[in-house]
């Protein structure tokens, strides 16, 4: 039964409206991020860069190769648009986009990750076998339809997205819109809407709106009556995201989503006017079919697992970030910090106050007073530094973080020597302080 739904064929018309859509948003954001100069200030002007934990073998090539790095991938983005040596196009610019996501994060944003997920989704898609060069050279790949899961996979993945991006607002200073408030305070100055982004009454309507919007959007999408209804909300939401909060294509990615919703019919007659609507329901379960549900069953299993793996940590993950990642956990809070590092000379017991200007860019400053992991790291980093120096050091960091423009309170434990203490993946650091003090 599972089998013949999934492998079912039909209209393959929003697929390949799609690969083209996703093709033009991956050379943008390539490019854009060459041109906006975010691979200067986070590839190549850093000394070194924090990386996922246990991915630290990747850092930023030398010299100016990181323009040379997101040029190709902005080459892979057209390639995939053109559908011309797709498969290969895809599987390069996935592996290129996935490294250079794990080799940095002080720039960590939701969308990145979903880029990760989606490009890697579309290696499996056959998204290339109708308006692409493939299939003009090879036209015995030609086909005007595909197998069911291929819709369903993009539509379970967004439902994933929006639904606990929707219930991670439910926490008291989203709610009060405190955090909405302070969002808008650094806007006043933009044309036209600054002076409304200020008003409480707005900062409701962005509060709430907000939650419905995420909680809804995906079942209204699917509910035919409701469809072109939610998708002029999707368009004015994402637009003005875009806008006020310039969150670079991800607005334009999830507008391009909405095609998985819309009848085949429909897709076919606006953009592909001379392409045969499939009409058949074919069903062809290929030999690997077991495999292949195997692989997704699990990944979904991880992707609905993940961001519940913060209720396991203790305290709360909006101070602790213990879970933050990979949840769909999308402009929630703001967070400063104020930092000091020491280091102790284990031989001497000298005491040294680290100047980060020697070592960090600004970016860089905020997140090592902010973000426990990326703390964490700065520490080993120390340490690794001062080996190279003959000595072995202790690291200690008297740090200070408010959350939402509240009271800054003590962050990390001041007594405890960062440099020798070990990451837990998948425990609690109590070096962390509590965000309520006992």
């Amino acid at each position: 039964m599972l089998k013949s739904f999934l492998f079912k064929h039909i209209d393959n018309s929003a697929l390949v409206v799609f690969r083209i859509f996703f093709g033009l948003l991956c050379f943008l954001e390539s490019v854009g991020a060459i041109f906006t100069g975010w691979v200067k200030t986070n590839m190549v002007l850093p000394k070194f860069t924090f990386s996922f934990i246990g991915f630290e073998w990747l850092q930023p090539l030398p010299g100016n190769g990181m323009y040379v790095y997101y040029t190709l991938m902005g080459v892979f983005g057209l390639l995939i648009m053109l559908g011309y040596k797709y498969r290969f196009a895809i599987i390069s610019f996935t592996l290129m986009w996935t490294a250079s996501y794990l080799m940095q994060k002080t720039s960590y944003n939701n969308h990145y990750y979903l880029l990760v997920l989606i490009s890697s989704i579309m290696v499996f898609m056959p998204a290339h076998k109708y308006v692409s060069i493939d299939a003009r050279l090879h036209p015995e790949i030609k086909s005007i339809s595909m197998p069911q899961w291929c819709k369903w996979v993009i539509i379970l993945q967004l439902f994933i997205v929006y639904t606990y991006a929707s219930v991670a607002k439910f926490y008291p200073d989203w709610l009060n819109t405190t955090f909405i408030e302070n969002l808008m305070r650094g806007k006043d100055d933009y044309p036209i809407v600054g002076s409304l982004l200020q008003q409480k009454w707005f900062h409701y309507i962005l509060t709430y709106g907000g939650i419905l919007f995420d909680g809804l959007v995906v079942p209204l999408l699917f509910f035919k009556p409701t469809r072109k209804f939610i998708f002029i909300v999707s368009i004015v939401f994402h637009l003005f995201n875009s806008f006020v909060l310039q969150i670079g294509i991800f607005p334009y990615l999830a507008l391009a989503f909405t095609l998985f919703f819309f009848e085949a019919e429909t897709i076919q007659k606006l953009f592909l006017k001379k392409k045969t609507l499939y009409t058949s329901n074919d069903i062809s379960i290929p030999t690997y079919s077991h495999f292949f549900i195997g692989v997704f069953l699990v990944y979904f299993i991880i992707q609905i697992g993940l961001p519940l793996r913060h209720h396991f940590f203790k305290d709360d993950v909006l101070w602790t970030e213990e879970g933050h990642r990979l949840s769909w956990r999308m402009m929630l809070r703001s967070k400063s910090g104020i930092a000091t590092y020491y280091v102790k000379n284990k031989a001497t017991g000298e005491r040294t106050k680290v100047n980060l200007d020697d070592y960090l860019t600004k970016k860089q400053r905020r997140k090592v007073a902010t973000a426990p992991d990326v703390i964490w790291q700065f520490a080993q980093h120390l340490k690794q530094d001062y080996k190279a120096k003959n000595q072995d050091v202790e690291v200690y960091v008297t740090c200070r973080v408010s959350v939402n423009r509240k009271p800054y309170k003590l962050f990390i434990n001041p007594k405890v020597d960062l440099a020798n203490v070990t990451w837990k993946a998948l425990k609690h650091s109590d070096w962390i302080l509590p965000s309520k003090p006992e």
